[in-house]
């Protein structure tokens, strides 16, 4: 590396409601960081049933829902049904609108992460879409006590499509307590999230005495752009954002399949 990333920031994500009975630990997204351009949100959650994140709406951006423990089962209006399991990471574009579900599939606590990426203004209206990758087809190695499961990127000589030095990037540490960026840093403990400055790396350093050190890196390219948001609908303008509000309100524009929809989890809860 030539230029390693140095923190610049950290934060601890704090648990919050959301959902229906679910709790998430919610760092980007809450007030002490709005947007980090393109990321809105990003939350770890733990749900267990009938507790869950039932019907509802998105427009303009993507989500990525990465499954640490457990499983949960997405139904969307498009008729993507699918479960993921730990190890497992589902991509949702949700563009000019969607309606969906995501909630525990079976018994004990589903614990994951999802972070919503936003969607340039020339994207927005894009045909929702939906892929899952399971964990058997991410590529993975290992080196010198470090296990490295690479689903956009390249790391350890295994590559997706590549980060740039440029792109704005954060670290997350699930488990475990580390020193990065700086050797004389101090250590980061689970929950956390270290915005990095740019570079073409980034240097951290196992203080967990025996046990593992778990985090993960994650870049974008800036979009740039003006961004309004209510809730689920992340739009350009203020005006968008009404538009969209009435366009879900009059099952229009990219929400016509809403008026009769309903996922099999809330029939099956004999929600009307």
């Amino acid at each position: 590396m030539e230029k390693p990333r140095q923190v610049v920031r950290k934060f601890l994500a704090r648990p919050q409601h959301e959902g229906v009975g679910a709790v998430v630990r919610r760092s980007i997204g809450r007030f002490e960081l709005r947007y980090f351009d393109p990321f809105l949100v990003l939350d770890e959650f733990s749900v267990s049933a009938p507790a869950g994140f039932p019907d509802h709406p998105h427009r303009g951006f993507e989500t990525v829902t990465y499954m640490l423990e457990g499983a949960v089962t997405h139904e969307d209006f498009e008729g993507h049904r699918g479960t993921i399991k730990a190890g497992d990471v589902q991509w949702m574009t949700a563009g000019r609108g969607i309606v969906h579900s995501e909630m525990p599939a079976g018994p004990g606590t589903s614990k994951g992460l999802q972070l919503w990426v936003n969607l340039s203004s020339g994207n927005k209206m894009v045909e929702p879409g939906y892929q899952e990758i399971q964990s058997k087809d991410i590529a993975c190695t290992s080196a010198d006590g470090v296990t490295v499961r690479v689903i956009a990127g390249h790391a350890m000589g295994v590559r997706s499509p590549p980060v740039l030095a440029s792109w704005n990037a954060f670290a997350y540490v699930l488990e475990g307590e580390g020193v990065f960026g700086a050797e004389r840093g101090a250590p980061v403990g689970a929950h956390h999230l270290l915005l990095l400055a740019q570079g073409d790396g980034l240097e951290v350093w196992n203080k967990s005495d025996d046990r593992p050190l778990r985090f993960l890196l994650i870049g974008g390219e800036p979009i740039g752009e003006p961004v309004a948001q209510l809730g689920p609908f992340v739009m350009n303008t203020e005006e968008e954002i009404d538009m969209t509000v009435n366009d879900f309100e009059r099952y229009a524009n990219g929400f016509e399949k809403a008026r009769h929809w309903k996922s099999q989890a809330m029939v099956a809860l004999g929600v009307e």
